[in-house]
């Protein structure tokens, strides 16, 4: 079924221009008069990481015309493995000045607007509304659930896509024609139940394949052909190298675009994911603090007391660092209850996981199960390898 096209057509290409995108205009279903609505759209990514980085090189070189880029954080060595729109050369800086800078060099004729800023409920609504569309690289629930009531709202389509170790998925919502994000995952997942790729890892290659098909249904949206991805859904394993397409339908009951909204403003996202809920603060020690705990030294908690440490990551994170005579005992065990048994309760314990948010949990499930001394170690390991041994690496 033929979409009309999102934008109208740009003024007559530049001989530049013709000559940089003729293999578009030699395509009859975009031609000269798709790749002036190329020229004309405004496009804005909402982070410029795994997924960002691949669609942000391919909409700067098909020639999207303004390309908004979202992103509040720096680049890091760990994100060199995947986000291939930094460099070496790029690690401290600002992602968006990365980013930038790149693709200058892929095009010069395109417009990068640069949004040093983290997209929340405050701002969303008059970013996003100077956009034609969002392609959504985000990386938790929040961001995705305010992203897609803001297109709600807007009347914006909106270019989704998900990765996760070998697993992808890319799917259109736009309330105006198919279901929104909210129609098929109503509800996040409680904290920390499905973990980030910070925390699970992803196959760095993956972003190319699921950035790249967001790329292409944002073209296709663009420029009208095709039929875009809108209420359907497809599921990528690249273990099996499979593509599967589900689809998926509007929800009469939605909160947000069904027939009788309850959501009709933006809230608080990090609250409605559970996030921020009530505070929920834990009790905490720092590394230097339990480093002289362990040493026996006086500090910590309980200093009078002996100190048990508990590490919540699985054996793979184990193996890059770790912190001498932890007890592993992974989170889904304390969960489910079947570790609790291993955790003494006749003196203190320090819990810890990679940076402090899997042990925080930990910390409050212990507490619900009644330990009197149980605490979150801040920052967790990466927080150990900077503060007390510096000679094992990060990740």
């Amino acid at each position: 079924m033929a979409w009309p096209p999102l934008v109208d057509p740009a003024p007559a290409l530049s001989r530049e221009e013709v000559a940089r995108y003729a293999r578009h205009l030699l395509i009859p279903e975009v031609g000269l008069l798709g790749q002036r609505r190329l020229k004309a759209a405004r496009v804005l990514v909402v982070g410029a990481g795994g997924l960002g980085s691949p669609a942000l090189l391919y909409l700067a070189a098909a020639g999207v015309g303004t390309i908004g880029v979202v992103d509040d954080d720096v680049v890091e060595t760990s994100n060199l493995q995947r986000q291939v729109v930094h460099g070496v050369g790029d690690v401290g800086r600002a992602k968006t000045a990365s980013a930038a800078d790149t693709l200058a060099e892929v095009n010069p004729l395109v417009t990068v607007v640069r949004h040093d800023l983290r997209l929340d409920s405050g701002n969303a609504l008059e970013l996003i509304g100077g956009y034609d569309l969002v392609l959504d690289g985000t990386d938790n629930f929040a961001t995705r659930y305010l992203v897609n009531d803001a297109c709600v709202l807007l009347g914006k389509p909106h270019v989704w896509g998900s990765i996760y170790r070998f697993d992808g998925q890319v799917s259109i919502w736009w309330a105006e024609h198919g279901p929104c994000y909210r129609c098929v995952f109503p509800e996040p997942p409680p904290p920390g139940m499905v973990p980030s790729c910070a925390e699970g890892g992803v196959l760095g290659v993956l972003c190319a394949a699921i950035g790249s098909v967001q790329t292409t249904e944002t073209i296709k949206l663009l420029t009208g052909v095709g039929e875009p991805l809108v209420g359907r859904l497809m599921v990528h394993d690249a273990l099996r190298q499979s593509w599967d397409t589900l689809t998926v339908r509007k929800d009469p009951d939605c909160a947000v675009c069904g027939t009788s909204p309850t959501v009709t403003e933006l809230v608080d996202y990090q609250v409605f994911c559970g996030v921020a809920e009530g505070g929920a603060a834990v009790p905490t020690v720092t590394a230097t603090e339990l480093a002289a705990a362990l040493a026996g030294a006086g500090a910590g908690p309980r200093s009078t007391a002996p100190v048990t440490l508990v590490d919540v990551r699985g054996p793979d994170e184990r193996a890059i660092a770790s912190i001498p005579g932890a007890v592993p005992i992974h989170l889904d065990q304390l969960r489910s209850g079947e570790g609790l048994s291993r955790v003494p309760f006749d003196h203190a314990v320090v819990v810890h996981c990679k940076s402090g948010a899997r042990s925080a949990e930990a910390v409050r499930i212990l507490l619900d199960a009644g330990h009197p001394d149980v605490r979150s170690l801040d920052g967790g390991v990466l927080a150990w390898v900077r503060d007390v041994d510096p000679s094992q690496p990060v990740y």
